[in-house]
């Protein structure tokens, strides 16, 4: 059992997707004391349900407890990052920073460098998720799987022997051509980087420099793209393969022009916030790890 502070409540849950909502049901089980708001439903037993609280006031949220948690991320367009239903209220981070106080700890994922910054002012103690390497490594392999089922989704063909394109070799891009590769499908990997040519290269995939991409992307049926950058621009998307798919994980639509692929009836997908889609309880684990290591 945790020790216990003068607080109401140990934890408070602010917004976020079903990775944050499914930490409650586990926080519990530990044996703490959590407030959520504006968070997702999720399943879980009538006896642990019982014993989360959930509050519709922010301040109440920010005021009874030491620790607060926010999504991933933490923040889009200056506002709070909640799937739930906020009735059309968003709520700022100009808010939140006006009611936490000192000596909270805030834990979330891509907190704004000015929000952190004011914390630290203030000696509140923010943690990012996404600047702790194993978190990010987990976070891939949920995106990466998830991946795969939405082009799974939204294509009528098998993956096993089918040709497949990775854009981009970082974490993501790895984890999803191993994926791919353990499903028999016929990877190559594309990127500018020589390095991460030679490592692809050197496990066995196919690879393509970023520069041939428009001249060989029409031979390809299923298409991830991981890159951050327009690489799918009008020249790369006048060549793709009527019957291809592209599934896009790039933050913020980055990674393709898509208002020239509407225009062409290009077949693609943006997909954000995979994990939380399709893995909230496993990423829900770790992150409560991260949390209980750190309080």
């Amino acid at each position: 059992m945790p020790p216990r502070t003068m607080a109401k409540y140990d934890i408070a849950i602010l917004g976020g997707d079903r990775r944050t909502a499914c930490m409650a049901p586990i926080l519990v089980e530990k044996g703490y004391r959590v407030l959520c708001f504006c968070t997702v439903e999720t399943a879980c037993s009538p006896s642990i349900k019982s014993k989360i609280y959930f509050t519709e006031s922010l301040r109440e949220a920010l005021d009874s407890a030491p620790v607060i948690i926010g999504g991933i991320p933490f923040a889009r367009s200056d506002s709070l990052y909640c799937e739930a239903d906020t009735k059309g209220a968003a709520i700022s981070l100009a808010e939140i920073q006006r009611s936490i106080r000192k000596h909270q700890k805030i834990f979330a994922g891509v907190i704004p460098e000015s929000f952190r910054h004011t914390c630290e002012e203030r000696e509140i103690t923010c943690y990012d998720f996404m600047l702790d390497e194993p978190m990010t490594l987990y976070n891939a392999v949920s995106t990466a799987e998830g991946a795969i089922l939405e082009a799974l989704l939204h294509k009528d063909t098998n993956l096993h022997m089918s040709n497949a394109l990775v854009l981009g070799y970082g974490r993501c891009g790895k984890i999803i051509a191993d994926r791919l590769k353990g499903l028999h499908a016929c990877v190559t990997v594309c990127s500018n980087d020589a390095n991460e040519l030679a490592l692809a290269c050197a496990l066995g995939f196919e690879t393509l420099h970023l520069s041939g991409l428009w001249k060989n992307i029409c031979c390809y049926e299923y298409i991830f793209n991981t890159v951050p950058a327009r690489i799918l621009n009008r020249k790369c998307l006048e060549k793709v393969s009527a019957n291809a798919v592209i599934i896009d994980i790039a933050s913020n639509k980055s990674g393709a022009d898509y208002e020239t692929a509407e225009k062409l009836n290009v077949n693609i997908r943006f997909c954000p916030g995979l994990p939380g889609k399709y893995a909230g309880e496993s990423c829900a684990k770790y992150l409560t790890d991260y949390v209980i290591n750190r309080i």
